[in-house]
């Protein structure tokens, strides 16, 4: 098992490279929904990403995605803001809102200090393109937890 301070190497390895880092925490008996999070978008006065729920590969190419257009375009993403180019045929919504027990980005607050670390989590919709937020959404509210609606 690596150090914590191999770990912490390595994510300021990444940061430097790129401008940001990915972790993700996968499903277990503690963490009943997979977790995958940005560090690093903090030191651009941008929010970190985050969005659980999903294949941690999926979310990684994600969350990169959605990084790479901060740090290279200088693009600003938004609360409520709806992405219709980044999920195959369904659009994604970013919701803002304060972590919760199970959507925790510990690496950011570590790096930051949570007072400073702004959070969107990117909302997927079921098979029928419904939000959870959503009547009829057939996602349980397990399946992706959110820290807010938009």
């Amino acid at each position: 098992m690596p150090s914590v301070g191999r770990f912490l190497r390595r994510m300021q390895q990444r940061i430097d490279q790129q401008g940001w880092a990915i972790l993700t925490i996968p499903a277990n008996d503690n963490q009943h929904t997979a977790l995958t999070y940005t560090i690093g978008l903090t030191a651009l006065q941008c929010p970190e990403l985050l969005i659980a729920g999903t294949d941690p590969a999926v979310s990684q190419h994600l969350l990169n995605e959605l990084a790479r257009r901060v740090v290279q375009r200088a693009e600003r993403l938004s609360a409520g803001q709806r992405i219709n180019d980044l999920l195959d045929g369904s659009d994604a919504i970013l919701v803002e809102g304060p972590a919760t027990g199970a959507l925790r980005p510990a690496a950011a607050y570590v790096r930051y200090g949570q007072d400073c670390v702004g959070l969107l989590q990117v909302v997927w919709p079921d098979t029928q393109g419904r939000f959870p937020w959503e009547p009829c959404c057939t996602l349980s509210p397990q399946a992706q937890p959110l820290i807010g609606r938009p």
